[in-house]
């Protein structure tokens, strides 16, 4: 945990917006957890760095809970879609787990920029470039993964329902609901009339 603390804090002491983040955090606690684990990592904010922890025994003013994938998609650039989708979980002051967040994009280490200082400018930037371009491969990889087995699942081998059917269906059922309320309507007027 220390090399990675010291990589992000490196990038916090380098931006002023970070450091005055931490200034306005100070002493707030934030939880990562893995769920159906017991892994768990405790973010403490001081003056100007973030603490990393394995253990804390107070309440968290954050905890942030997800599976090991969602959590992963939370630290990349599609983070705010894992939130919106319910993948994760996010228990505390919501507005702290807004400038948490904030202050860790500050601190997102530029892993082309560190390992220039390693190997030097022209190999890190071809490194960078390859990762890139294999990150790009792989999410359309994937897009076009899902877009072929969804069309097999719903044109080839029928398991599966088009939008169109779904939507026909679910017209259906509405239509019926309201024939069944109606139909309960008349039968307690009916009754009710009996009754009397």
């Amino acid at each position: 945990m220390r090399p990675f603390a010291a990589l992000l804090n490196r990038q916090i002491l380098a931006k002023t917006p970070a450091r005055e983040l931490c200034a306005e955090l100070q002493d707030r606690v934030f939880a990562i957890r893995v769920k159906g684990t017991a892994l768990a990592m405790y973010l403490i904010v001081g003056p100007e760095e973030i603490m990393l922890d394995g253990d804390y025994g107070d309440e968290p003013d954050v905890i942030v809970s997800g599976s090991l994938l969602s959590l992963a998609k939370l630290a990349g650039p599609d983070g705010d879609a894992a939130i919106r989708e319910g993948a994760i979980d996010l228990t505390g002051d919501a507005l702290l787990a807004q400038q948490f967040q904030r202050l860790l994009r500050f601190g997102r280490p530029d892993f082309e920029e560190e390992l220039s200082g390693a190997i030097g400018d022209v190999a890190a930037h071809t490194i960078g470039e390859f990762v890139r371009s294999v990150g790009r491969w792989g999410r359309e990889a994937r897009s076009t993964m899902q877009q072929n087995v969804g069309e097999y699942l719903q044109e080839e081998s029928r398991t599966v329902p088009s939008r169109y059917e779904t939507d026909v269906f679910r017209k259906q059922v509405e239509s019926l609901r309201d024939d069944v309320a109606r139909f309960e309507a008349r039968l307690k007027r009916i009754e009710a009339e009996r009754g009397t």
